[in-house]
């Protein structure tokens, strides 16, 4: 591992040490995913193609043979300007009784910790006391799956720590099942699937309704190119806001066309469905089903071009999030636009929207340009300063400490 991650690594632990009392039986990272093509078709068992970023949530972890499981966040990124080797800690400790664990009594930053705890409960595998310090640079709100992280994180360290040995391929489902029925936020399996089973260098394609997925070559360094994250600042959340009201949307489209899900409806049956639906139900999925064709056109580009021949797609997928799924705002738009007219290959959000981040496929050497393009036209529109970054496909999940 590099020098900052070790040095991360190491200042988790340590602070871990002051906090509970002892080294940590480990430390485990995940990571944080932007989605490359494919919004929304997850539940609706369709086709994505995400990738996992190197930004990572991660957990030290030590098993104790009883008592409630002890939680507390640390923010170790810049927070040790004087080298006094002391993390930040935020908050007040989570005390949670794992012997009766619901939503209801666990605070809400830790229901993602504590819905993994929850969801191994219900397949059968008793968790006993544990104690668990947190630390991410996953922004959070910003539609890079900032949960999904730390439920990965949370689910590797105790299928080992426990002896479980739970396939990864599972373990996306025991992730997926915290956040839907613990954490109450409907989502598929995109974001636990791109950082449990994510690979450096590649992007993921995944079918959702067979959960069979590869690796597809995504080599930007090679192309001269550079993948700019725009995080517009407009924090949204998965269990509350629009969300629910779209997937339910996707249901009744469904349901009207005869289907299980909308994977089943090809671009063929759009002219159908326009006759059968009512006009908002017909928006979207009339996104559903041009985006799960954008996802295997996507693919088809880059195994047999690379990715300098997808821009067209991104731009496409924008469009159709924008004008037929209602999930984009002004703020994204606005980058999409400027870096667009900046000269980027293709611009589009990333996520499940109403906020969060726009992506933009940039040659490297006009990185810069773009972003000082985005940054312009936030100013010029009164919008807040957005970040903005560059990313590259990393590693998935994995023990960080060194010990396996």
């Amino acid at each position: 591992m590099s020098q900052p991650d070790t040095e991360v690594l190491e200042a988790l632990s340590a602070a871990f040490s002051t906090l509970f009392g002892g080294r940590p039986d480990g430390v485990w990272a995940a990571p944080g995913r932007v989605n490359l093509m494919g919004e929304h078709t997850d539940y609706n068992e369709g086709f994505v193609l995400p990738f996992a970023l190197e930004n990572s949530a991660r957990v030290a972890v030590t098993l104790r043979p009883t008592g409630p499981a002890r939680l507390r966040a640390a923010s170790l990124q810049g927070a040790d300007p004087a080298g006094t080797g002391q993390a930040a800690l935020a908050g007040e400790i989570a005390e949670v009784d794992l012997t009766d664990l619901h939503p209801a009594g666990v605070a809400p930053w830790a229901r993602y910790l504590a819905g993994v705890m929850w969801a191994l409960q219900q397949r059968g595998h008793p968790v006993p006391g544990l104690d668990i310090l947190l630390d991410s640079d996953v922004p959070s709100g910003a539609g890079l799956s900032s949960s999904a992280a730390i439920e990965c994180a949370v689910a590797l360290a105790l299928d080992e720590l426990l002896e479980i040995g739970i396939e990864r391929e599972e373990l996306v489902l025991v992730c997926q099942q915290a956040e839907n029925d613990f954490v109450g936020a409907p989502t598929g399996i995109l974001d636990q699937s791109a950082s449990l089973l994510g690979t450096s260098g590649h992007a993921l394609f995944l079918d959702c309704r067979s959960r069979v997925s590869r690796q597809v070559p995504l080599d930007l360094v090679a192309e001269s190119l550079v993948l700019l994250v725009i995080d517009t600042r407009v924090v949204h959340a998965h269990e509350s806001g629009g969300y629910k009201d779209l997937v339910a949307a996707c249901a009744r489209g469904a349901a009207g066309l005869g289907v299980a899900a909308l994977r089943d409806v090809g671009p063929e049956r759009l002219p159908e469905a326009a006759e059968v639906l009512d006009a908002p139900t017909f928006s979207r999925v009339r996104h559903i089903v041009t985006e799960n064709q954008r996802v295997l056109e996507t693919v088809a580009a880059l195994e047999a071009e690379g990715p300098r021949t997808i821009g067209a797609l991104l731009n496409a997928s924008h469009a159709s999030m924008r004008d037929d799924f209602g999930i984009s705002c002004v703020e994204l738009d606005a980058a999409v636009e400027a870096a667009q007219q900046a000269g980027a290959l293709g611009a589009r959000m990333t996520g499940g929207g109403f906020g969060g981040s726009a992506i933009a496929l940039v040659d490297a050497a006009a990185a810069q340009t773009v972003g000082d393009a985005v940054r312009e036209r936030f100013a010029a529109d009164g919008y807040g300063s957005p970040e903005i970054f560059a990313v590259l496909p990393g590693a998935g999940a994995r023990r960080r400490d060194g010990r396996a």
